[in-house]
């Protein structure tokens, strides 16, 4: 993706993940999905 703004040119690239970074990134989403749900049921509800 390319912004152009004013004389500057800003040129985003998307960084290609391993397959061990992609694993690990799954690894925290479901911790962090755990920590949300143990949160929530001690969370009262109004």
């Amino acid at each position: 993706m390319t912004l152009n703004m004013l004389f500057f040119t800003i040129t985003i690239k998307m960084k290609k993940m391993t397959a061990e970074e992609c694993m690990q990134q799954d690894r925290i989403n479901k911790i962090r999905e755990e920590h949300l749900d143990k949160a929530m049921k001690h969370r009262p509800f109004f």
